[in-house]
């Protein structure tokens, strides 16, 4: 009986893990694409980098932004892992200058995934008003 909770619980952790992993690979994938100058200028990046900084606005400039798809996820988890980040990054970041510096990078992948997404619901809604017009 013992043997059996114990590998069932092994079992769950090595899912859950595998699930964390998943997650990251798809954040990073779609973070990974080339985002409009036009989105970097909405959320006030001057020098066209984003940085972990750039994420509450873009954060905000994603709610503001109409989604033809409403079955598709927002950035709730994303948002989630954010400030996960911004909170280990600040208690750590002092005695683990390491760790903050991990942070601030996830913090960047995060903001460019916010970037990616506004970017993706803005061609979703053009290409609709181009589809209505042609009517």
């Amino acid at each position: 009986m013992l043997a059996a909770a114990m590998l069932f619980a092994i079992s769950i952790v090595a899912l859950a893990q595998f699930a964390v992993y998943y997650w990251r690979a798809i954040l990073s994938g779609a973070a990974a694409k080339p985002v409009a100058p036009e989105i970097l200028q909405s959320a006030c990046v001057t020098d066209g980098q984003l940085s972990a900084k750039h994420f509450p606005a873009l954060a905000e400039l994603h709610d503001l932004t109409p989604d033809l798809h409403p079955s598709s996820g927002g950035l709730g988890m994303v948002r989630a892992y954010y400030g996960a980040l911004q909170t280990l990054g600040k208690t750590l970041g002092s005695a683990f200058p390491a760790c903050a510096a991990w942070a601030d990078r996830e913090g960047v992948v995060c903001a460019h995934y916010a970037a990616v997404q506004i970017d993706r619901r803005l061609q979703a809604n053009l290409a609709l008003v181009a589809s209505l017009r042609s009517c």
